[in-house]
């Protein structure tokens, strides 16, 4: 285990070609996270039928919408691994394709599995106490609405603002400034922390109120969406705050 605090399991049931399927998936991990190698482990196991030539495929586009999607303090170490494997015990014909119905419906209950285990790894990330949700919109393309994310997510002043419940506009504002888009026009941004519309047009918005940043910030989930307004991309990437917890046991851990 670590420095992981609880085992991170999950497993869902679903309809493919007519056949009940499993799919079933562990994962460990809790510091060192971010995609590019990261302290985690990642196994999934289906008795979903799939042909040999599409393991790669499906297993890359899972990775993708789960764990590399995921940062807890934007470090990294020499070791990650993500495993997938399908045992072809359900009965049903072989899965050839994603674009087909039973490969979309397959993909979709791994998917959530991959989810809920790559999210379990936030959620325990070493002293969180707020599970976060960075949601860029409005970009030209992905790579750009993940720059904004991750330059959110890893921010030191972003995540330790989270730890206090400080609804510091200006951390956020700054770092979707210093994300590295060259021509990003601060005029166009929006930014909610839920449902609460804090930033208007790169500016705090004349309706906004201190007290109702504060009521979503002292939540321990929390949201924060970013309107770009250069296109119709976006991405969603999920990190926690962080704590004096953290340095203590980082301070204190030898491998």
């Amino acid at each position: 285990m670590t420095t992981d605090t609880v085992p991170k399991a999950a497993s869902v049931q679903a309809k493919v070609a007519g056949k009940t399927i499993s799919v079933t998936g562990i994962s460990k991990g809790a510091g060192m996270i971010h995609p590019n190698m990261a302290t985690m482990l990642g196994f999934m196991a289906t008795d979903a039928c799939v042909a040999p030539e599409l393991m790669h495929a499906l297993t890359f586009a899972l990775a993708e919408g789960s764990f590399n999607r995921i940062t807890v303090d934007g470090d990294t170490s020499t070791n990650d691994s993500f495993v997938f494997i399908a045992t072809n015990k359900a009965g049903h014909a072989p899965i050839t394709s994603l674009e087909s119905a039973e490969g979309k419906a397959l993909f979709q209950a791994m998917l959530k599995v991959a989810r809920q285990l790559a999210q379990a790894i936030v959620r325990d990330g070493e002293g969180a106490t707020k599970f976060i949700t960075v949601q860029v919109e409005g970009g030209r393309n992905s790579a750009e609405c993940l720059q904004v994310a991750y330059a959110i997510g890893h921010s030191p002043l972003v995540k330790t603002a989270f730890f206090a419940s400080d609804p510091n506009l200006g951390r956020i504002l700054a770092a979707v400034g210093y994300a590295g888009i060259a021509d990003l026009d601060q005029t166009k941004i929006d930014l909610y922390l839920d449902d609460v519309h804090v930033a208007v047009n790169g500016g705090r918005n004349p309706s906004y109120k201190e007290e109702d940043g504060q009521r979503v910030m002292q939540q321990s989930e929390i949201t924060v969406r970013v309107v770009l307004g250069r296109g119709a991309a976006s991405e969603t990437v999920w990190t926690c705050d962080l704590s004096h917890e953290y340095v203590s046991i980082n301070a204190d851990y030898r491998s």
